[in-house]
């Protein structure tokens, strides 16, 4: 199977952060408070999370947990009182008035007052969005028709807020925000005021935008119908971010934890609580993941090419697609016994030190699946 063995990755992620494409949005010890004086409160306590790009992001939570705070900080409609907020590689703190509404032109926003322009048609309020990027008449008549097509809208194109329903309204807003194929969208509550086929269009188009034009999809929602589509989700409690779960990750986890011998007898509930723990790792060609002498604190299975494992500067083995390597020094406490090199781009799942140990004791399949391999290979 596998050639055991081996150390940390190299310094925090090192290049192999860098491989992968930067966060869309990035938030780091962000802290938010209401009101002045004695009057003075916290709804953020030290949120902290990074969005990548092409997700579906549903956030979830009781009323007044934080989450339409949260969203407005991102989307720079509320000014950063405390910690970090990155949105497209830029740091909205640092960012001036008019650096500010350039940003903003990136985000598409849907929120539950739809704030449409009564003088204007359906169409004409989708096309103010459109005139902020610019283009022909031609092709922007025909990009909004099909956007609020595709929303159910054909027939109400040329009709007034005041001719439509509030469904029709909301449909119309969400249409305005999506037209220019935003890098981010952030939704609160977009489909409350719709009814359940409108519903299913509207996700349906979040989704798409996600799968198709790679953009991030953020929606703050009570609609558990909605969670099956979405990509990873965030739960909030009292200003917190009390879980993240990244949902496809899990289901990915889970088939292939069962395709690695050491696992492949775990009940499904004892394999669904390691894929919870386990986190996604990527290098590039040439990444130390572990190196030789060091302390171990993760053990490594490989979803996605290749590693070199080298003892004293002599190759030993090359592992693949699910081998695994780093139980060694987890299991015996002595230092990595080898150093591992990717040969090229490479994904890993990771579980820590304490989340390995937690597993091995939880299931006795497991650990003694696990301890047979590595003496075997001793």
């Amino acid at each position: 199977m596998c050639a055991a063995m081996v150390a940390e990755p190299a310094s925090t992620l090192g290049s192999a952060g860098m491989a992968a494409s930067l966060p869309v949005v990035r938030i780091e010890a962000l802290n938010h408070f209401y009101g002045r004086g004695e009057s003075r409160s916290q709804v953020l306590f030290d949120n902290g999370i990074e969005l990548g790009a092409g997700q579906f992001v549903v956030m979830t939570g009781p009323s007044g947990a934080g989450k339409t705070t949260l969203l407005t900080l991102v989307g720079a409609l509320r000014s950063v009182q405390e910690g970090r907020i990155e949105v497209l590689g830029r740091d909205l703190s640092k960012l001036g008035r008019s650096e500010l509404v350039v940003t903003r032109r990136n985000v598409g926003f849907i929120f539950q007052l739809h704030n449409l322009f009564d003088a204007l048609s359906a169409y004409e309020n989708v096309m103010m969005a459109m005139q902020l990027r610019r283009g022909q008449p031609a092709e922007m008549r025909e990009r909004g028709t099909a956007i609020l097509q595709r929303l159910g809208l054909g027939h109400r194109i040329d009709h007034k807020p005041r001719s439509l329903s509030g469904g029709e309204r909301q449909r119309v807003a969400i249409a305005r925000a999506l037209v220019n194929s935003p890098n981010l969208v952030l939704a609160d509550e977009p489909t409350a005021a719709l009814d359940r086929d409108s519903a299913h269009k509207v996700v349906d188009l979040l989704k798409e935008t996600t799968v198709e034009q790679g953009s991030t999809v953020v929606m703050v929602t009570h609609d558990h119908r909605i969670i099956e589509k979405a990509d990873r989700l965030v739960h909030m409690v009292d200003g917190r971010i009390a879980s993240d779960v990244v949902l496809h990750d899990q289901l990915r986890i889970c088939e292939f934890l069962k395709t690695v011998d050491v696992f492949k007898n775990l009940t499904p509930i004892e394999l669904t609580h390691v894929a919870e723990k386990v986190a996604k790792r990527q290098f590039v060609a040439g990444d130390v993941i572990i190196r030789q002498g060091e302390a171990g604190e993760d053990f490594y299975l490989i979803s996605d090419g290749t590693v070199e494992v080298m003892r004293e500067g002599h190759d030993v083995a090359r592992l693949g697609a699910g081998d695994f390597f780093g139980e060694g020094a987890l299991i015996t406490g002595e230092p990595r016994n080898a150093t591992v090199l990717a040969n090229d781009n490479l994904e890993t799942y990771v579980l820590g030190k304490t989340e390995f140990r937690a597993a091995i004791e939880a299931s006795r399949s497991f650990r003694d699946q696990l301890y047979r391999v590595y003496f075997l290979r001793h």
